[in-house]
């Protein structure tokens, strides 16, 4: 018998195909997990279950945030006022802003401070319906810093009612220390840090940073091998400012995902469809760069790769924690349908993650993470800016 029903909903499910309307549907759960999700009147009884009525409202399935960089110390505003001024991305990091001017304010802060640095912009997700929420690492560069950095993460559980997925993001960029020497650097990404980290537990996933101003394919590669050797999956930050085929590496690596993608080929695409690697496009890093490069989404669709959607946030080229925002970017911006959005931010973000058998659709056995929407459509959460309809947020059937 379930233990807590939401009755007299809409419910849009993500199951299957579309959006899985049900007209007068009904969610039950029991210890935290989904045990029914339908038509209200197919429903088990519900015996002395504790009963909400939802009078009419929209459930869809928690929202996940698949791509942040939530954990670090500082803000780059001053490099936002530079890029308006006319400088370019690349030209800032090579003259030591970017992603090092990051590493230095996040290596001076304690793990305590990452940690309330970080709340304020989980909790501006939470109040929009995430449930989930992926964080990387990346901005340490050191063996000791990333470990603060994803011990940081994992405190954010503890501070709130959320799942955190960890990414080890080591190979994001070339700390100063070592300057002209990137493989030495990777060598010790490979050979430190990635064994500690997995002795450790502190990672469910490996991530790179595979561009001009990051690491090669060929230093990409040597990461994902020692991911694997350590029984770590991998994803990639791939074809964002330029073309370097690490998208195809990362299908060719069997990657959850390959993230950004303004820059992937018709041979990347192909080869993601191939080896079912998501997509996870990433609006607001698009919009906040002015960039003019669409990711070939009619491509991708075409070739059923699979799409999904995250924030990025980061202090650098995306400072968004408005996943509701991300929906409308899509729309808008890349031209994804409604449908396409919100499976984007539910269903394929919890495959990009490796989690579709625990979350991202409204299934019996699913965690009962729920976002309940004060709405008449489901287009209204893609269609409107600046206004946050959520009504009530669940997580694990709480």
């Amino acid at each position: 018998m379930a233990d807590r029903i939401w009755r007299n909903a809409r419910l849009a499910t993500m199951a299957d195909t579309g959006l899985g309307v049900i007209e007068d549907g009904l969610v039950a759960c029991t210890d935290g997990l989904i045990t029914y999700a339908g038509a209200a009147a197919d429903a088990p009884p519900s015996g002395s279950a504790d009963v909400t009525d939802c009078e009419g409202r929209w459930i869809t399935p928690g929202l996940i945030d698949c791509h942040t960089h939530l954990i670090h110390g500082g803000n780059r505003a001053a490099e936002f006022a530079l890029r308006l001024s006319g400088a370019s991305y690349e030209e800032i990091a090579r003259a030591g802003g970017g992603i090092v001017s990051t590493m230095r304010a996040t290596r001076e802060a304690s793990e305590a401070e990452l940690v309330q640095l970080a709340l304020p912009r989980l909790d501006a997700m939470l109040a929009e319906g995430v449930t989930t929420v992926e964080v990387k690492s990346g901005y340490g560069l050191s063996l000791a810093s990333e470990m603060k950095m994803l011990r940081a993460a994992a405190r954010l559980e503890k501070e709130r009612d959320v799942r955190v997925v960890r990414t080890f993001l080591g190979a994001h960029a070339v700390p100063p220390e070592f300057a002209g020497n990137a493989d030495g650097y990777i060598d010790l990404v490979c050979g430190e840090m990635i064994p500690a980290i997995a002795r450790e537990g502190l990672a469910d996933a490996v991530d790179a940073f595979c561009e001009g101003i990051g690491f090669t394919p060929e230093q990409t590669a040597r990461v994902f091998t020692a991911a694997r050797a350590h029984g770590l999956p991998v994803k990639l930050h791939a074809e964002q400012l330029s073309a370097l085929g690490g998208s195809s590496l990362a299908a060719r690596n069997g990657a959850l995902s390959a993230d950004h993608l303004e820059y992937a080929s018709e041979a990347d695409v192909t080869a993601m469809a191939a080896a079912g690697t998501v997509a996870v496009l990433l609006p607001g890093a698009y919009y906040f760069m002015r960039e003019t490069k669409l990711p070939p989404v009619a491509a991708m669709r075409k070739a059923g790769v699979v799409i999904a959607l995250g924030t990025d946030c980061n202090p650098g080229t995306s400072p968004l924690t408005s996943p509701l925002l991300v929906l409308n970017m899509a729309a808008t911006l890349f031209r994804m349908t409604v449908e396409e959005a919100l499976r984007g931010m539910t269903v394929n973000a919890a495959r990009a993650l490796g989690l579709s058998s625990r979350i991202g659709t409204l299934k019996a056995g699913k965690a009962c993470d729920l976002a309940i929407w004060s709405i008449d459509d489901p287009a209204e959460l893609v269609y409107r800016i600046g206004f946050n309809p959520l009504h009530t947020r669940i997580r694990n059937g709480r």
